[in-house]
């Protein structure tokens, strides 16, 4: 059984004395950094020359440092920057000011896991990985609630890194919801996974295709989006709150009967073995290395991969008929 940590289980005590640094302050950044200071604790922000979120963030009543400075000030740094650029942020702001002693946080598995970044021996290095978006672990904190993160403790120079992990957790809210004991391995490996196979890629992959084989037979565009896009909403919420079992009870018996018997012929056997190879390239570090070799070159296919995904005329209707629902911001 896996092993969940709540705020009854941990004692935020071994992180109260210590001064903790975000850098970045996007969508995680500044979630991690205002729950922190509401929690009670020390907290400032490691920003580059000229960041635009410098305002944002000392408007928020932060304090606002460069990243150079914070690492040196700091006795806890979580990094909440892209996974591409944390390397060279650690190596040109952050190493040289490290203390023995210290605990280097991630919100993400990445660079520790692929060994973009290795650390001294002598610093405890640890994970809290919400499984939220940032704005959520933010909006939710504030409603007294928490969203649920993931911990993993790398290296324990300390002998008290899983506990100050913990009270971090804490302090962004994640106790309320739950804390699971993980790896940086699993992390990894299943975030990559999940995004690319099914939440991120399949889903929007699926998307495209349904909508391309409606238009295609004759189907109104604006009808096809209503079906493949606009209601994934509504079944996805219906999944969040029930599962599987709970989105069914909800659905017509002839909804339901279309899923148990049509959904295996579109998600069929060709499906996971294609998924089994999409892990296979997580797990060898392949997609890792292809990754970052697409940044250090420019992110050429990265942006005209964007730009075709963009004109697509699923997006394209899209735009248009939420331009006429105004509603839909506030149920974002």
């Amino acid at each position: 059984m896996a092993t969940l940590y709540y705020d009854k289980d941990i004692d935020t005590t071994p992180l109260k004395e210590s001064k903790i640094a975000i850098l970045g302050y996007g969508s995680q950044g500044h979630a991690h950094a205002q729950n922190l200071k509401d929690s009670g604790f020390n907290v400032i922000v490691g920003l580059y020359e000229g960041s635009k979120s410098k305002a944002k963030a000392e408007e928020d009543g932060l304090e606002v440092m460069t990243v150079a400075d914070a690492a040196k000030a700091a006795d806890v740094l979580m990094f909440c920057l892209p996974d591409t650029t944390v390397a060279e942020v650690y190596k040109n702001e952050v190493a040289d000011n490290l203390e023995e002693g210290n605990m280097l946080m991630f919100a993400h598995g990445f660079v520790i896991h692929y060994e973009q970044v290795k650390p001294p021996e002598g610093v405890d290095i640890t994970m809290i990985a919400p499984k939220a978006p940032g704005h959520r672990v933010r909006a939710v904190y504030e409603r007294g609630l928490g969203v649920p993160s993931l911990i993993a403790v790398h290296q324990d120079a300390t002998g008290n890194a899983h506990a100050r992990a913990l009270a971090y957790g804490a302090g962004i809210g994640s106790g309320r919801a739950g804390i699971l004991e993980t790896t940086f391995k699993e992390e990894t490996e299943t975030d990559l996974f999940g995004e690319q196979a099914v939440l991120c890629g399949g889903v929007t992959s699926l998307i495209k295709a349904g909508f391309e084989v409606l238009t295609e037979a004759g189907y109104q565009p604006e009808s096809a989006y209503f079906e493949v896009l606009h209601e994934l909403k509504l079944i996805v919420d219906l999944i969040y709150t029930g599962g599987l079992e709970g989105m069914r009870d909800s659905i017509s018996t002839t909804a339901e009967y279309g899923d148990y018997t049509r959904g295996p012929e579109i998600i069929g056997p060709e499906v996971k073995k294609n998924m089994q190879e999409v892990l296979r390239q997580i797990q060898s570090g392949e997609f890792a290395r292809e990754w970052i070799a697409e940044n250090d070159e420019g992110l050429h296919r990265y942006k005209a991969l964007q730009e075709a995904d963009v004109s697509h005329p699923v997006e394209e209707i899209g735009r248009e008929l939420r331009s006429m629902m105004p509603w839909l911001e506030s149920t974002t």
